[in-house]
């Protein structure tokens, strides 16, 4: 599934294609796709015809385009975009060999140039047009590319945590927060990196690669470890994704790519996750792979000690 990197590729992309162009048209090829919408197709078109794009937000993993009416006025609701598996926003200026893409679930006509297309091979993930509602705290509803941001954010949104590089949380008291709320309770550490409500935006890939980064096992139970040691945690997620996003996130097939098609190539640097039985790049012990809630996790044994 795509994280936070990925996820603000895509906001970016779309900031840099889609703002300041009201929709002309909005075709739904398959209704898995705006299962959300409780409307369904008809309401999604009615809702989206006429309105213009205005700023492109990121929560976490989820995205999505504040609009304004045909007089102008912003609306009280947004195009809400969860990915899923293998969603995909693309720019696309017309239907190549006028075949349709075989995954292309939503279609939204664009005045004055290239169409923003919803792929989704697996159908996981979704569009709607969702109410915004304020941020429980009263912040910015989310990172927009550092352009100022109303206290807004989709209802389906609100009880998503803010993210690690969401500029709220760089302020110390927050941040102190944020380490109090990771040390509640006896979850193991992974599991709290990947609880959205915590914080939001770390998947397996990139809770993994923290991890070793702070030499933590995932494992390690959270209301165990100091606060010093939360913190190095912490900052290496937020390090590791601050570095995946400037290679466009990771790509490992064709599933997720840019609003242009290309895929990330932050893989190359992956240290542990996906390289069971590869050297470790620090000590040269064998990564391990062990299974974790119906996934894998992957982690040096010396590196990262098993908590007793």
């Amino acid at each position: 599934m795509p994280e936070l990197p990925e996820v603000e590729t895509v906001r970016s992309g779309l900031a840099a294609h889609v703002l300041g162009r009201p929709v002309t048209g909005v075709q739904v090829l398959r209704e898995r796709a705006v299962r959300r919408q409780e409307g369904g197709a008809a309401e999604l078109a009615a809702l989206l015809t006429g309105r213009t794009f205005t700023a492109a937000v990121r929560r976490g993993k989820f995205c999505w385009l504040t609009m304004a009416g045909p007089d102008g006025e912003p609306e009280d609701h947004a195009l809400l975009v969860h990915l899923g598996m293998s969603g995909q926003m693309l720019v696309r200026d017309e239907v190549p060999d006028g075949a349709p893409h075989p995954h292309l679930r939503v279609h939204l006509s664009l005045a004055g140039g290239p169409d923003l297309w919803f792929v989704d091979q697996r159908t996981f993930g979704y569009v709607t047009v969702a109410d915004l509602v304020p941020t429980p705290d009263g912040g910015p509803g989310g990172d927009a590319g550092g352009a100022p941001v109303a206290g807004l954010l989709p209802d389906a949104v609100a009880h998503i945590g803010r993210d690690l590089l969401d500029p709220v949380l760089a302020e110390p008291a927050a941040r102190a927060a944020l380490n109090r709320r990771v040390r509640r309770g006896r979850r193991g550490i992974k599991t709290v990196l990947l609880d959205q409500t915590v914080t939001s935006g770390i998947g397996n890939i990139y809770a993994d690669e923290a991890l070793w980064r702070a030499g933590v096992h995932y494992a390690r139970p959270a209301d165990r470890m100091r606060p010093g040691m939360v913190a190095s945690v912490l900052e290496a997620a937020e390090e590791v994704m601050r570095e995946a996003l400037v290679a466009g996130g990771t790509s490992f097939d064709a599933l997720y790519v840019n609003v242009n098609g290309a895929s990330g190539y932050f893989d190359r640097s992956l240290a542990v996750y996906g390289q069971a039985g590869r050297p470790c790049p620090r000590c040269g012990t064998a990564i391990v792979r062990e299974a974790f809630a119906n996934r894998s996790s992957f982690f040096c044994p010396r590196c990262q000690r098993a908590p007793r």
